[in-house]
């Protein structure tokens, strides 16, 4: 069986997840979480670069 490389369980599937530019076999409780907490990072960026005037990307 599968091991996610999150939490160290034996699961029935890994996903395969981009996270800060590595791929990751995770399993899927904890790809949902590498997800939500890349969403809130970004959306967090977005608002500090439009606060401060910022127009480009890095």
């Amino acid at each position: 069986m599968p091991t996610c490389r999150e939490c160290d369980d034996e699961v029935d599937s890994v996903v395969t997840v981009k996270v800060d530019g590595k791929s990751r076999k995770l399993c899927e409780d904890c790809a949902d979480r590498a997800r939500e907490a890349h969403e809130v990072a970004e959306a967090s960026e977005a608002a500090v670069q439009q606060m401060m005037g910022f127009k480009g990307r890095r």
